[in-house]
Formats: C-alpha cells, structure tokens, sequence
C-alpha cells in the first residue's frame, strides 16, 4: 500500500517540528532514494525520500546509511543550490500527496535565494522536483518531456504546475457523508484502505470526527502482513505490528530496501558469486568421470605388452584379437590404422605413462574444486543476510581473489577501512559476530583472545561468533549459540548443532581461504535459532 494524504499529514507534522533547520548534506541511498541530513534544535536528524512507485514516502530514518554509489546528477544539483540552506517549512499542498519544502540560501555573490523542493508521493507519478523564487523548475529525479505527458511538463526550464487537484471536499470541514460511496471519490486524502475503515467504523456508530482525531494524534504504526497506517484497520480481522511511529517506517522496508539497494550496488558480487559456483559445480563431475578413466591404466600397459609380444602373428586392421598371458581369454585391442604395430604399441605406452601421472592431478584438482565449492556456496549464503557494509567487503574479498576486477577511481583512498563486525556489549561481556569471511578472520585472528569462546554452526557454511566475558553463563552460550545458527545456511532449521571451544583450541588451515579454521576439541549444545530475540538483541545491545 502507498502513502494517502491523510496518512502524510501525520507525517507532516513530525516534520515540521524539525523546521528551521539547517541541510548539512545531500546525498542518494539509491537511484531514486535520498537522504537529507539536517541539523536541528534536537540535534541531527535524517529525512528520507523515496520516489520509487512501488514503495515511495517521505520519513525520518536514524538508520540511513551512506550509499557508495556516486552521486546521480540531480543530486549534484541539490548540493548546488540546497547544501548549507536553511530549510525554512514544510507545507502539504491540500491533502494531497505533495510536500513543499521552502529552502533559504545563498549564492557565490552573498545573495538570498529561495527554491521550493516538491517531493510528490503518488504511485508511479512519485518525483522530487527542485523549482526557484520564480517557479521554473531547476531539475527533477525524472524528468517528464511534453511527448511524454502533454498535461504537465516536468523538465528543466519549463514552468511547474501542480497536479489537478478535482473536486473533493476538505476532511477537516465535513457537514454530511454518503455512506454508500467510497470516501476516496468524495473526500481528499483518503485511500481505499482507509475509507473502508472509516466506513465501517461510522456503520458501528462511530463518528467522523472521532475517527478522524485518533488518525491525526496517532503516534504508532500499524503494520499487517500487506497494508500499514496510523490509524488501526479493524476490519482487517488480524493483529498487527505495533511501531513507534517513525520507527515503523523503518522496519516496514528496512529489509526489503537493503536487499534492493545491494543489489543496485552490489550486482556484479551475486553475479560473480553465481558464476563461479554454477562453474565449479559443473566441473566436478566432470573431474570426477576423467579420473574413473584414469584409473583403468593398466589397460594401456597390457595392450602394448601384447602388441608387442604377437607383433609377427598379426595383421594390421581396426581391431587385433591375441590371447592373455594369464589366462585363455581373447584380447580385443583396437589400432589406429595411421600408425604400424609398433607404433600403436607406443602410443598405448604412452597413454598408461600419462593416465598414471594424471591420476594424482586429478585428486587435487578435485579436492581443490570441492572447497572452491564450500568456499562459493559459503559466499553465496552471507549474501543472503548482509548489509551493503558487508556486500562491500565480501567484494574486496573477491577482487583479492582475482575473481573481480577492480574498478578505477580517480578519488584516493584516504585510509583502510576497519571490517563492519556487529558488537554487542552486555554489562561488562562482549559477543563479535562475523558475517563474512573478512569479518570471520578480523574476529579470530585479531580480536580474539586465547581464553575467548568461540562459536560456529556444525557442518554448515556460517558465521564465527566470539564471547569476551570472564564468566561466560549459560543465558550468554546460548546467546551466542543462536546467533551463529541465525547467521548461517540452517537459519530455518530447529535444533540446530552449534560447536563451542576456546580459541586456543582453533587452527588454520594451511593454503585455505580466509576465516576456515579447525577446532583440536569442542563441545557442541542445540538451539533453536529465532529471529524476534535476536533483532531484539542487536537493536538493545549493538555497541557503536
């Protein structure tokens, strides 16, 4: 479900108790994401807007993280003209999907300019557009030519027009209500999700104005499986996910929007990733059947024993019959009619010298093909559940791998950047959870003490988890034990083994890819890995 207008009311206050407040920096999450940082009398605050169709809002996310991605054009634009403005209000225009931000600045001379920033929230019409004191539009996110849309240009230059708005009646001025029409066709800001509410609400005796009051004081996220508002859906029939207000915003699409955004920047990793795997898995069998071959060497001594031994009884021809010299069985030899008796003799030594060297080739590159394997499909799953932080790294790994190229970059890197480990700290304990191979060795090669717990799934590809506490209880084992399980391929299992021991117990393994150790001991406990508790955890104890 989009936002309504009503529903962006709400939200519009939240916003204006922001207002003056000063645009510190701009910059894009994604393609068509952006996040104003803003300094206000409460301190920093993010605003983020999104213009896709699907999933398009305007909300206030502490969460954001900084994109890798360089800057798109309209976004240089915005630095350009709103980078250090005082963002002076914000107004919606009616109770439409349109927020006006009136932005005050500067230019190079010293002189006051004032733009106004429309961020339109409707479908696959959403759009930021950047217009000046006069009402020619600077630039937009989509730029609508006049071939496109002859109602209302939306491009550099052009004058901009708002959306017709039609004839609807305002929601905070209602004197009578036909109850058998939906309020979408007869009131502004409503959506057929709410009118259904209302209506039904008003049909158990409820009044308007009532109803109304509760939307616009609410100050929580309903949350069900397809729809949200701030106002609860009764006629839904489920029981939803309660969210401070803002807050729910961001877990309505934190998950989705971090898979899309990894996706955006991170495509050539999970092509990557894919290919070598789908490659490596298509080469083993292969290996596999070559060294079956290999192993029937012998063949090709004893045929040429033969040939040699019967050279002055036999006719050359596509096939030679000559008896065994263990027992009575007839020998069938086949010949390659370009060569002479002695030749294909030869040639089969030939073949029994390299089948005999090759078999012991063809072992280690299986064996080499098989972790190339574990190592691919291990990459494969902490793409599952990584952040864009985590993706990035896992791309560093691969580029020191020569699996990826790197690309060039005329900026200079101004320092290595530490590996993005999650660390929760409970009183005086510290648990370090890895979630790719970088993190997995930063944890147990540097962070790591010899006297340490350490946590890994049995036999599945995961994440290495340590324990820093002087006691280690059993609430923290299994603490620790089920974020190992989460962070790894048994995820959805129950009763998922995990194996614990101490670090000194732990040992690389010579040659092998980064973070694959072996454990001398260990003890193993099973758990049931759950996904409420652990968000719960990193959300209360995550060290930052």
């Amino acid at each position: 479900m989009a936002l309504d207008g009503l529903l962006l009311h709400v939200i519009l206050k939240r916003l204006q108790s922001l207002c003056p407040c000063k645009v510190n920096k701009i910059q894009n999450i994604s393609d068509e994401e952006i996040c104003f940082h803003v300094y206000t009398r409460h301190g920093n605050e993010k605003i983020v807007v999104n213009a896709h169709s699907n999933s398009n809002r305007i909300y206030l996310d502490p969460y954001a993280v900084s994109s890798s991605l360089q800057p798109s054009n309209f976004v240089m634009v915005l630095r350009k003209c709103c980078s250090q403005a005082i963002l002076d209000q914000i107004q919606q225009i009616g109770f439409d999907r349109i927020l006006e931000f009136t932005l005050v600045n500067r230019d190079e001379l010293g002189d006051t300019k004032r733009y106004k920033l429309y961020i339109e929230l409707m479908g696959k019409y959403s759009n930021i557009v950047l217009v000046d004191h006069n009402g020619v539009i600077i630039d937009a996110l989509k730029r609508i030519p006049i071939y496109e849309n002859t109602k209302r240009m939306i491009h550099p230059g052009a004058q901009y027009t708002l959306p017709d708005p039609g004839q609807k009646k305002n929601p905070l001025c209602i004197d009578q209500i036909d109850r058998n029409t939906s309020l979408v066709n007869q009131i502004y800001g409503f959506s057929p999700l709410l009118s259904k509410e209302f209506l039904k609400r008003m049909q158990e005796g409820e009044k308007y104005e009532e109803i109304l009051q509760e939307l616009l004081n609410s100050k929580t996220l309903y949350i069900y499986k397809k729809d949200f508002h701030c106002l609860a859906m009764t006629h839904l029939e489920e029981i939803p996910k309660q969210f401070e207000f803002m807050e729910g915003f961001h877990h309505l699409y934190a998950a989705e929007e971090q898979k899309n955004r990894i996706r955006e920047q991170c495509q050539d990793v999970y092509r990557a990733v894919e290919k070598e795997l789908k490659k490596a898995q298509k080469k083993l069998p292969k290996l596999q059947d070559t060294l079956e071959l290999s192993k029937d060497y012998c063949k090709y001594k004893l045929y040429g024993d033969l040939l040699f031994a019967y050279m002055g009884q036999i006719q050359k021809d596509q096939t030679v019959k000559v008896p065994s010299f263990e027992s009575d069985d007839i020998i069938e030899i086949p010949l390659d009619m370009r060569y002479d008796i002695k030749q294909n003799a030869n040639r089969y030594y030939q073949k029994y010298h390299k089948a005999k060297r090759s078999i012991s080739i063809l072992q280690e590159q299986i064996r080499q093909c098989e972790m190339d394997i574990a190592y691919f499909e291990q990459l494969h799953e902490q793409l599952r559940h990584c952040t864009i932080q985590d993706a990035l790294e896992i791309k560093e790994e691969l580029i020191k791998e020569r699996i990826l190229r790197p690309k060039k970059n005329t900026l200079t890197k101004r320092g290595k950047k530490k590996p993005n480990v999650l660390c929760l700290q409970i009183n005086d304990d510290l648990i370090y959870v890895g979630k790719n191979n970088i993190q997995n060795q930063t944890i147990t090669s540097k962070i790591a003490n010899k006297k340490d717990l350490w946590f890994h799934v049995k036999d599945y590809h995961g994440s290495h988890v340590l324990l820093k506490a002087e006691k280690p209880t059993e609430n923290l084992i299994r603490m620790c034990a089920n974020l190992a399980a989460y962070f790894s391929k048994s995820k959805d299992s129950s009763s998922v083994p995990v194996n614990y021991c101490l670090v000194s117990e732990l040992k690389k393994v010579p040659g092998a890819k980064a973070g694959f150790v072996t454990m001398k001991s260990y003890k193993t406990i099973f758990i049931d890995p759950q996904e409420v508790p652990i968000e719960e955890w990193i959300q209360t104890y995550k060290k930052i």
